[in-house]
């Protein structure tokens, strides 16, 4: 039997339904899963390593003398297959995924984990450990067995396995042999309609179909299609559909490096990480996650009259996702702590503004909408640009989130200058003429500023923050957000001095002075991505592609990426799967490749 003890890794399949979300293992245990929002108490958190012991707070599928397992998504879906092979040449498979699908004109986006087990070859004997945990991993599940379920109370909730499978030799966890297909259907505490099994296989036929309907709409370049194909699905997997937010990733507190303390949750909706995840999927023509980010962010935008908005909010817009400490779970390889809430909210971060108006323009100009951003929606991201061009040349904490300092960064008002120059397109697009050059004035204003503030003359670059000498890897974005041109030698001279000082082989660290942790160990894959983005930008293809081609590499196995490398030895660390991370092979993607008519 391989060692079901072995310590955690990142190679970890991703399955969803845009109303939940679940991690597997290589060898099909269910590691991590969220319920009954994917931002709340995970009743599988054996990821994060419960002092109750191995095991606990997974849900594992092991044969008796198991000697491999292999595994893939199927073919432009979220569905995972696993193969468990034994040493007497007997073959489980199991099918795992979340249902979605279209149903009398909605979306079914049911939360339930759906687990199809059937022997390919021989009679494979099967062993099912089920622990679910509540309180992050304090207490365990309580089951109470019925006429063909398991209910599970979870504290404040009650979710229920109902089965075909013998209830007997789940609770006990006795191994038996499996001589046909049966089914798992983990969710909400409600019967199905049917036999588990017909329900199991309707579930997987329709949400298999729907994927597929949804690959096929994609506007894929010729090049790299899969890697694009995986990388928007699971964007797709990182939103909260119910109210249009999305996530930065699927988990909390996966260390930036071994015991470096840097520990986050991240199931949060950033303003920031949000436009960059609404840009990629637009760029493939999936527009709908705009959309429905779009009623979000309006929603942020009433409920703050003012027009301050935080950094972050919850998946339901909640404002205050008070950061503490969960003591029963010791964390990613036992490196924690880990943590629930994330008081980054608290943070002044000038560049948000500037996001939420980025993330929308698109809404404005693209016809193929069937509901146009209009003047009415104007007004709600000129509130918000109005905080922009006040706040532009204020300290904050930046996009990085220092917890200890300050300073004028020159991203925050990169983005705010960017969010005026959108506006005084949009206003232009709805002939509002004298709002067009009033954010013009201003978005031109700003722009002097930052070429005058930001620019350090001894070291010929522009630096990090106003009046500063450090440099970090967003000043690379300054010529894709259309502040300079790339063949300007401002910018060249910038991207120089960030490759002198950031980069490392192929990898780029977001930057390199010590902050409240000390210097960071890992680089930011994201930031890596950027200057795949600047090299092509500036001629340097090949460089580009290299690099690029390197990356694809450092995915795991089915192609996903975590928000960070140690480049010393190539392993994956951070949250999992970074958004940040799945939009930068995108971007990059749709950038190194050809166009259809240079081949056909």
């Amino acid at each position: 039997m391989t060692d079901s003890h072995k310590p955690a890794d990142l190679n970890l399949a991703l399955i969803g339904n845009a109303a939940g979300a679940a991690l597997l293992t290589s060898e099909a245990s269910v590691t991590f899963m969220c319920a009954p929002r994917m931002d709340s108490d995970p009743v599988f958190c054996g990821l994060l390593s419960p002092r109750a012991g191995p095991g606990e707070g997974e849900w594992r599928i092991r044969l008796v003398g198991q000697t491999s397992a292999g595994q893939r998504y199927l073919r432009n879906t979220p569905i995972v297959e696993t193969l468990l092979h034994d040493a007497e040449g007997n073959c489980l498979r199991i099918l795992d995924f979340m249902p979605r699908y279209k149903n009398d004109g909605r979306t079914f986006r049911g939360r339930t984990l759906v687990r199809i087990v059937e022997p390919l070859s021989g009679m494979p004997r099967m062993q099912m450990q089920l622990r679910p945990r509540y309180d992050y991993g304090a207490k365990p599940g309580e089951a109470v067995a019925g006429s063909n379920h398991i209910r599970y109370a979870l504290g404040g909730q009650v979710l229920r396995l109902s089965t075909d499978a013998p209830l007997d030799y789940i609770l006990s966890e006795t191994p038996f042999l499996v001589g046909r297909a049966m089914a798992f259907l983990f969710g909400p505490d409600e019967a199905p309609n049917d036999d588990v099994l017909s329900v199991a296989r309707h579930f997987l036929r329709r949400t298999e179909a729907y994927w597929h309907d949804w690959v096929r709409s994609l506007a894929l370049p010729p090049d790299y299609q899969q890697v694009i194909i995986r990388a928007a699905i699971t964007l797709k997997l990182c939103s909260y559909e119910d109210t249009g937010a999305i996530l930065a990733a699927i988990t909390t507190s996966i260390p930036e490096y071994d015991s470096s303390g840097r520990t986050w949750d991240y199931r949060f909706c950033w303003l920031r990480d949000s436009y960059f995840t609404v840009q990629a999927l637009n760029s493939l023509n999936a527009t709908r996650t705009m959309e429905n980010y779009l009623l979000y962010v309006s929603n942020l935008a009433a409920g703050s009259p003012d027009g301050v908005l935080q950094p972050l909010f919850g998946l339901g817009g909640e404002r205050e996702p008070e950061e503490e400490l969960m003591p029963e779970l010791t964390g990613y390889r036992g490196s924690g702590p880990v943590r629930r809430g994330n008081a980054a909210y608290t943070q002044v971060q000038n560049d948000g503004y500037g996001s939420v108006i980025m993330a929308v323009t698109q809404a404005f100009f693209d016809e193929r909408l069937p509901n146009l951003g209009g003047v009415e929606l104007f007004r709600r991201m000129e509130a918000i640009g109005h905080e922009a061009r006040r706040r532009w040349n204020e300290p904050d904490a930046g996009l990085w989130e220092f917890r200890t300092r300050s300073a004028i960064h020159t991203h925050s008002a990169l983005m705010c200058w960017a969010g005026c120059d959108r506006l005084a397109k949009i206003a232009n697009h709805l002939g509002l003429l004298s709002e067009a050059a009033f954010w013009a004035a201003e978005a031109a204003a700003i722009r002097a500023e930052i070429l005058a503030q930001a620019w350090n003359t001894e070291r010929g670059s522009f630096v990090s923050e106003f009046g500063g000498e450090d440099l970090d890897a967003s000043l690379l974005l300054m010529a894709q957000l259309g502040f300079l041109a790339p063949d300007d030698p401002r910018f060249t001279a910038t991207l120089a001095a960030v490759e002198r000082d950031l980069r490392f082989g192929d990898h780029l660290y977001r930057y390199r002075r010590p902050d409240d942790f000390g210097a960071p160990e890992t680089a930011f894959s994201a930031c890596t991505f950027w200057l795949i983005d600047a090299l092509h930008r500036v001629g340097r293809i090949e460089e580009a592609r290299d690099i690029f081609e390197g990356i694809l590499r450092q995915r795991t196995s089915l192609g996903l990426l975590s928000e960070g490398v140690h480049v010393e030895t190539g392993a994956l660390w951070g949250n999992f799967p970074q958004t940040y991370s799945m939009v930068g092979l995108i971007n990059s993607a749709m950038a190194l490749s050809r166009r259809w008519e240079d081949i056909l």
